[in-house]
């Protein structure tokens, strides 16, 4: 018994002089770094934050893409009250009256915001176990396939990416992904995530073209963006308000808000009005015209011209228009989103062709946190399952645990490397790491087979090991061959299934199964 356990611990030693164990060892060590679990999760993280907002005009702005989840900013309290949940923080703010002056208090400093809404412009979230990044399968948001009608060349395509981006950043949307993607046909499509939002939010606000005219009569004074609109304002009760309501068998509300032309747009006003007669109606000296406002070749609204802007260079106007509801504040709020969405149009200018939805998919938040349950009862049942089966097959102990410990390992490995390049996981990509823990369980039991029971004679370990490392890696090449086609197949929506297990069929070759061959090598020579 003594000389046993002698045995074991000698055994035990010269594992850890195996170099592949050594480099697995340092794979799981800079997983765990990069994943960077958390035990303490005070405050809550900021996701977003809206432009012109309270929060924005304080100086808080919304975390850059490449800001790991871990490191970006906490809130930790609102005025007196500490803030750790989502809830706390909305009631916190909640109680503040309008006008009030707000103190937030994050990991990096204080913020002194007037509230000048009942939102502070502030998207916030609890803050993150770990920099592992979930996918709308898992955190619950929508996920819309476009397709630019007519066919988009590659600079339009990127000018369609960039305008996309602008406009949802500039709505208050910015935990998003807008990428482009292709089939394997070569059609083109442009794929946009946005996490924590129904579908309802979003749908006319990306798939619209977004044109935007104020026209006289037939003749255009200005039109969206930057160009003749250098400033919309936004998110300021001074100059950007609901300003009346009515009940007429139904509510209804107008909004209003003041937009800033440029010189050369004020001058096409100008040399416009300059020709038109002026009329009296209801005792008010009126222009025979009004301004129309068009979106997308539907008129929006229309407005009355004071006599006094007949000839003038205007470079301040005030654009309005409706909103509906049921209630007041139904009407209020869908004011609220009109005045939003043209605010946003305005300010971005229009896409350079027109996008139709080809898929439009919206996940709930508690389907997602089943989703991640399931996955992990899932995974936790097979990994005994699979122990089982081996223990069953070889009656060895010392077998089984190798086996498992590698399995965990390709795992762990996997997501470190997600969270090193800041992946997102969703279903398609989970489903990619299983397929890869399949291939290596069925390789390693390949290694160990051709160690216990090889026939051709040869009792040399390490000799036995080659010969099982070239099924491997002729299985290898073969996977990494079927999945290359994936990454472009079903519009991009394949590629997280073949970036993982890529991703977890290479770790598997070249750190986790070397290292079990190893493991197995030690426990195996007399």
């Amino acid at each position: 018994m003594v000389l046993s356990e002698e045995g074991n611990k000698v055994k035990a030693k010269n594992l850890f002089k195996q170099w592949r164990v050594i480099v697995l060892l340092f794979a799981l060590l800079a997983s765990a770094f990069a994943i960077n679990f958390q035990l303490s999760n005070q405050g809550v993280v900021v996701n977003s934050v809206e432009v012109n907002s309270s929060a924005y005009n304080a100086g808080m702005h919304s975390p850059s893409a490449d800001v790991k989840p871990t490191e970006r900013e906490r809130i930790l309290r609102v005025n007196q009250d500490q803030v750790y949940t989502t809830l706390e923080f909305s009631t916190a703010v909640e109680k503040i009256p309008v006008g009030s002056t707000v103190r937030v208090q994050t990991t990096q400093q204080e913020y002194a915001l007037l509230k000048l809404n009942p939102s502070l412009g502030l998207t916030v979230a609890d803050a993150p176990s770990s920099n592992l990044r979930k996918g709308l399968d898992l955190q619950g948001g929508t996920r819309v396939l476009l397709q630019p009608v007519g066919g988009a060349t590659e600079s339009e395509m990127k000018d369609l990416i960039d305008i996309m981006e602008r406009r949802l950043n500039t709505y208050g949307l910015t935990d998003l992904t807008v990428k482009s993607a292709s089939d394997l046909e070569g059609n083109k499509f442009i794929v946009v995530e946005i996490a924590g939002v129904s579908k309802e939010e979003v749908k006319e606000l990306i798939a619209s073209q977004g044109t935007f005219e104020a026209k006289i009569g037939d003749q255009t004074v200005f039109h969206g963006g930057k160009a003749d609109i250098p400033h919309v304002c936004r998110n300021d009760g001074t100059c950007s308000r609901v300003a009346q309501c009515a009940n007429n068998g139904g509510y209804s509300c107008r909004f209003e808000f003041e937009i800033t032309l440029s010189n050369e747009a004020a001058e096409r006003h100008a040399g416009i009005t300059k020709e038109l007669k002026v009329n009296v109606s209801s005792g008010q000296r009126i222009l025979e015209k009004t301004i129309d406002f068009y979106l997308d070749g539907k008129q929006v609204d229309s407005l009355q011209i004071a006599a006094d802007l007949k000839g003038q260079k205007a470079t301040r106007i005030v654009i309005s228009g409706p909103g509906t509801g049921g209630t007041q504040k139904d009407a209020i709020a869908n004011a609220v989103k009109n005045m939003n969405k043209l605010q946003t149009i305005l300010i971005t200018g229009s896409l350079p062709t027109k996008l139709e939805i080809v898929k439009l998919d919206s996940i709930s938040p508690s389907l997602g946190e089943s989703f991640i349950k399931n996955t992990l009862l899932v995974g936790l049942l097979a990994t005994l399952a699979v122990a089982l089966v081996i223990y069953v097959r070889y009656r060895y102990v010392k077998i089984v645990i190798p086996i498992i410990i590698t399995v965990l390992s390709e795992i762990f490995i996997v997501l470190g490397l997600s969270a090193l390049f800041r992946y997102n996981l969703d279903l398609a990509a989970i489903a990619g790491i299983v397929a890869a823990v399949g291939t290596g369980v069925d390789d390693q039991i390949v290694i160990t087979d051709e160690v216990l029971f090889d026939e051709s004679g040869d009792t040399n370990v390490k000799n036995k090991i080659k010969k099982a490392f070239f099924v491997i890696l002729a299985a290898y090449a073969v996977t990494v061959a079927a999945m290359l086609p994936l990454l472009r197949a079903g519009a991009g929506l394949l590629t997280g299934f073949a970036l993982t297990t890529i991703a977890g069929v290479t770790v598997g070759v070249f750190i986790t199964r070397p290292a079990f061959a190893a493991i197995i090598r030690v426990l195996m020579e007399e």
